[in-house]
């Protein structure tokens, strides 16, 4: 089965399938998706009806004479439905498409989750820890997903829009907002301390080694590597537990896990350099 997977290294569950695909040595060819120019929403990448196949935080796989299109997460920050904003906040949430999207060769996963536990289930030689085949250990880890969409993921995503995305999509830094999501991030970050990581956990549920879910939640903190540095001290720094779990999940998926959040470190340069964003051109990255 050889795999092309749509996706841009700027998303987190683009970097989270890119970086299984890649550490298990599953064929597959990337190609990139340029939000910024708005490629998502060209007539290129619709279905067969007026539903794009690139909806908020979703994926979809499609069988196409024996190559299987992975679609990644290429709605960031809500960049194709609008800003994310935390629960509190008065403007309503984009509303998440069904997790199954039908197409003339059945019905493929679309949620970046479900595309993580297909491919660890669909691939030979994918190690057990990151999906176990015991029912009651992969309850528990697509427990910790089901919570990271409108928790970790809620908050990462606002804060990193209302403090130093906003600009590159042409709109205005929303401060209420960024304050709401901080508190989000860091009732996030001191639950994933204090339910998943108890004692000396290496990984997530004191697993032994990483699963989908280690995985999903790390790429989610490393957007954090956008914020300013002062940001990332005040809100991390206060977990060291959080940051040695990261620094596990990403030493038992290096080198691939440096290498596909290279676009974070490429971005915050430009980001946080003398130029105006709004004159920078992020679709090199």
């Amino acid at each position: 089965m050889k795999l092309k997977v749509y996706a841009n290294r700027l998303s987190q569950p683009s970097r989270a399938v890119i970086i299984l695909c890649k550490v298990n040595g599953i064929d597959f060819e990337e190609v990139r998706i340029d939000l910024i120019k708005g490629e998502h929403q060209s007539q290129k990448y619709r279905g067969s009806s007026s539903e794009t196949k690139f909806a908020h935080n979703c994926i979809g796989i499609f069988a196409v004479n024996d190559v299987y299109e992975v679609y990644v997460a290429v709605s960031i920050h809500g960049v194709a439905g609008g800003p994310l904003t935390p629960r509190s906040s008065s403007q309503s949430l984009p509303q998440v498409k069904p997790l199954l999207m039908e197409e003339e060769d059945g019905c493929w996963p679309k949620q970046p989750h479900a595309i993580l536990s297909y491919i660890a289930c669909s691939f030979p030689g994918v190690p057990d820890h990151w999906y176990p085949a015991d029912l009651s250990s992969r309850a528990k880890i697509n427990s910790i997903l089901d919570w990271h969409h409108s928790n970790l993921r809620l908050g990462s995503n606002t804060f990193a829009m209302n403090t130093v995305l906003a600009p590159v999509f042409g709109r205005t830094l929303n401060p209420q907002s960024a304050m709401e999501a901080e508190k989000l991030l860091t009732s996030s970050l001191s639950n994933i301390e204090s339910i998943w990581l108890k004692g000396d956990a290496k990984f997530l549920l004191g697993n032994l080694g990483p699963s989908i879910a280690d995985l999903s939640l790390a790429c989610e903190i490393m957007q954090s590597e956008l914020w300013y540095d002062k940001d990332r001290e005040r809100i991390l720094g206060p977990h060291p537990k959080i940051l040695r779990w990261v620094e596990n999940v990403k030493n038992a998926t290096d080198p691939y896990f440096e290498e596909v959040h290279g676009v974070l470190y490429r971005t915050k340069a430009m980001l946080h350099s003398p130029q105006s964003p709004a004159s920078k051109n992020f679709s090199k990255l």
